[in-house]
């Protein structure tokens, strides 16, 4: 029994540690750059529930959980109807990627 109590206070600690490792900033930066920076905002298409977006036309991030890497590589190139953001740096990208990565997750 204690055994168990310890694996999950344990589990528990490192999810909140990889939660808390995203970090406010990157949170409200990539919320930022989801609704308004990016050209056309990402928000337009997309619906992902941390940044209040309900887009209709692109795919259900919330559903989709994409991975940082997975989203980085469809903002630089573009994906089926989804432009390249070719206007964006890649810090900008970066940032995007990981929030987009970091708010999908529970």
């Amino acid at each position: 029994m204690r055994r168990l109590a310890r694996t999950a206070a344990i589990a528990a600690w490192v999810a909140w540690t990889a939660k808390a490792a995203c970090g406010q900033p990157l949170m409200d930066d990539g919320k930022k750059l989801f609704n308004q920076i990016a050209l056309p905002a990402c928000a337009v298409c997309h619906t992902l529930k941390h940044a209040g977006a309900e887009g209709a036309i692109g795919p259900v991030l919330d559903e989709l959980r994409p991975e940082a890497a997975r989203v980085e590589k469809a903002i630089r190139y573009g994906l089926g109807q989804m432009p390249a953001y070719t206007a964006l740096t890649d810090a900008q990208i970066k940032l995007l990627a990981e929030y987009v990565a970091a708010a999908t997750r529970p």
